[in-house]
């Protein structure tokens, strides 16, 4: 790591002239690897908030100069609305564990494809448990596309911006809403622009009808794309989804659909005449976040997901609505050959995450003594994860995400070999995936459709951000540890 700004402004001298304001680069080839792994070293781990802000501005500028910028997938959902743009579904990838080395194994499998249409993303659980914030989190996502040439858009987006139904129908409910606000506001700041509302934990199946059922989900959807709207940046639309079923509950339908969305425009034309409203939306068709886990602690394979209803979702989300389509959760621990269903399905997104955590854990060159420390810390600090009929199978499994934040910079300090071979097995399952997704050569039709806004770097926005980092007693009131 760079232990102070002025040794990062020395090691940036070859490629770069730099002023308090603005990094101009003049020898792009200098930018060596060497020099952006030690920038996201020190983006994540520096010695204090000025040399991790100073690094996370260092490497949004030269991201920047090489054509790599955070943007919003907005308009070509829109273009697949209005049937311009087909046939793949874009997958959103949680980078949870060895962020750095997970998002460069996800670039590699895109530049071989040319692929454009895939999203780097984080919900507002994963935040707290893998202890990045939106700021660090979008300077990894960054490093690793500059690290291993990539050139485009970067799509970044905030998972789950959910509401606690708990603490939303009590007196704690302005505080979070607050909450929600703030993370909203940190997101896009850092150039999260494409943000999932999910209020969807507020519909009330005991309603008689599906519009009161789905009232208020609809009423803070509404006052959470208001808010967005208020703080994107000129030039940015974010892409906002929205969410009628939680995951892992009722399977969604036709007659939800239309309840939620009719409700959502008719309320959002009414305070709002000329204000965008969502691109897609999201639903459930039977998974579950984090798969079905047997006793043993391995996940079932045989789930039923009902692509008949996802494709009438789906094409009644485009043809009645103009949204990109229907947006599929909790998939990664699929079994392979379910996943070019989605493409003929019309879904238009589909959320990635587990499975390639399971796959760090469970590599055979993941290091054993590791693995037993952090299953140690897991028992003594994730008790609350165990339900009184878990096997402590399947309590380690669901629990063992708890310990990514706390052993964050030892994994990212396994040694290289490890890490080499665990990047290459996330690199052939990303690549699987792409495939079978259908993302190859999207590459053009991103091009065609979305262009990033040119918006200024500002270090003292990125300092600001890094000295804003909280602690975990603090993130369990937030809320952001549930």
């Amino acid at each position: 790591m760079f232990e102070s700004n002025s040794q990062m402004f020395e090691a940036l001298l070859p490629a770069a002239s730099v002023t308090r304001d603005h990094i101009h680069v003049t020898n792009p080839t200098a930018v060596t690897e060497g020099l952006v792994d030690q920038l996201a070293w020190t983006a994540s781990f520096g010695k204090d908030a000025e040399v991790r802000g100073t690094a996370r501005w260092v490497i949004r500028s030269l991201a920047a100069a090489a054509g790599i910028r955070p943007a919003s997938i907005h308009d070509l959902y829109l273009a697949m609305g209005r049937g311009e743009a087909s046939g793949f579904t874009v997958p959103a990838i949680n980078v949870r564990v060895m962020a750095y080395d997970t998002a460069r194994a996800v670039i590699r499998s895109a530049k071989v494809l040319k692929a454009g249409a895939f999203i780097f993303e984080i919900a507002r659980s994963e935040i707290g448990y893998t202890e990045q914030r939106p700021h660090e989190y979008a300077a990894i996502v960054l490093a690793a596309a500059l690290r291993e040439g990539f050139h485009g858009p970067i799509f970044i987006q905030g998972d789950h911006v959910q509401t606690n139904a708990k603490k939303f129908n009590s007196p704690e409910r302005d505080k979070e809403l607050e909450t929600l606000r703030a993370l909203i506001r940190e997101e896009v700041a850092a150039g999260f622009y494409n943000i999932d509302i999910d209020t969807s934990t507020l519909v009330d199946l005991d309603k008689p009808t599906l519009d009161e059922q789905q009232k208020v989900n609809i009423d803070m959807a509404v006052s959470f794309a208001e808010f967005i709207r208020g703080v994107e940046p000129k030039g940015v639309t974010v892409s906002i989804g929205g969410e009628i079923g939680e995951v892992g509950g009722k399977n969604s339908d036709v007659h939800e659909l239309h309840a939620y969305m009719s409700g959502f425009n008719r309320t959002l034309k009414a305070r709002h005449p000329h204000m965008v409203g969502l691109s897609k939306i999201s639903v459930q068709t039977g998974t579950a976040h984090g798969g079905f886990v047997n006793a043993d602690g391995t996940v079932r394979t045989d789930v039923k997901i009902d692509l008949q209803t996802l494709e009438e979702l789906s094409r009644l989300a485009r043809e009645e609505y103009g949204l990109g389509g229907a947006v599929q959760h909790g998939a990664s621990t699929l079994p392979p050959d379910a996943f070019d269903a989605f493409p003929r399905a019309g879904a238009c997104e589909i959320h990635l995450a587990t499975d390639f955590q399971n796959m760090v854990y469970e590599h055979p060159k993941f290091p054993a003594a590791l693995k037993s420390e952090m299953y140690a810390w897991v028992r003594e600090h994730a008790t609350e994860e165990r339900k009184p009929k878990d096997t402590e199978e399947q309590f380690l499994y669901k629990a063992r995400k708890k310990a990514i934040g706390p052993f964050k910079k030892r994994l990212w300090s396994i040694d290289e070999p490890s890490r080499l071979a665990i990047g290459t097995s996330l690199e052939e399952r990303f690549t699987f995936l792409m495939r079978q997704l259908k993302i190859d050569n999207t590459a053009s039709v991103v091009a065609k459709y979305v262009h990033p806004a040119e918006l200024p770097i500002s270090l003292e926005a990125e300092v600001k951000a890094a000295a804003g980092i909280i602690t975990a007693a603090e993130r369990k009131a937030e809320g952001l540890a549930d």
